[in-house]
């Protein structure tokens, strides 16, 4: 698991983003699946909502999604082995390229036939929190027909990366960087996305 940290370590240093293995081996992903599907099938999954949460609002315009936060004082052990090895990641980060990220949140997230989320950064105006953005796909035999990529706006070449929503895929890319955007699918797509947060800044 470190050479897997070693590689996305230096991937964000050179490029600041990551595509590639997960460093959630099969089965936890597995798991992480059946966790989610048991929260949709017991409604637990609510509308997600855009903005900071003294002014959050639903819309359907910017994106058509479902998630479910996880609570880090009731995880079940799926999620307990995916936020240790997020956190390794993190204190990976923090000691080699000094992101000062001090916590990890985390949602599942469902996107239902032909959803979507317009293309947007993961931060609001001057609200730096969020330093790493993270997404490990969910999704059991996944094709291209399929739909639902990820697409990442590198801006400084210019160029887009599409990345397929297949299982075991894991994206980790600077927060304030990349503006990106999920394209409608054809089947519900699944993932379980987080956020490497580092401290408020007094006034935010």
């Amino acid at each position: 698991m470190s050479l897997l940290n070693d590689r996305i370590v230096e991937s964000i240093a050179t490029t600041g983003c990551y595509v590639g293995d997960s460093i959630l081996d099969a089965a936890l992903v597995i798991a992480l699946r059946g966790r989610l599907l048991v929260l949709q099938a017991r409604q637990g999954l609510v509308a997600a909502q855009v903005g900071r949460a003294t002014s959050l609002t639903s819309t359907t315009e910017l994106r058509g999604d479902s998630i479910a936060w996880l609570d880090e004082n009731a995880l079940a052990p799926a999620e307990s082995r995916a936020m240790e090895l997020i956190n390794r990641l993190r204190a990976a980060l923090n000691e080699a390229l000094y992101i000062g990220a001090i916590d990890t949140e985390c949602h599942y997230a469902r996107y239902p036939i032909g959803a979507f989320y317009k293309t947007h950064l993961d931060r609001f105006g001057t609200h730096d929190l969020r330093v790493v953005s993270l997404i490990f796909y969910l999704n059991a035999r996944w094709q291209d027909h399929h739909g639902g990529e990820l697409l990442i706006h590198h801006q400084s070449n210019k160029s887009i990366e599409r990345v397929q929503p297949r299982c075991g895929t894991m994206v980790a890319f600077l927060s304030a960087r990349f503006p990106h955007e999920v394209l409608p699918a054809t089947r519900p797509r699944l993932s379980l996305s987080g956020w490497m947060r580092r401290r408020a800044l007094v006034g935010q």
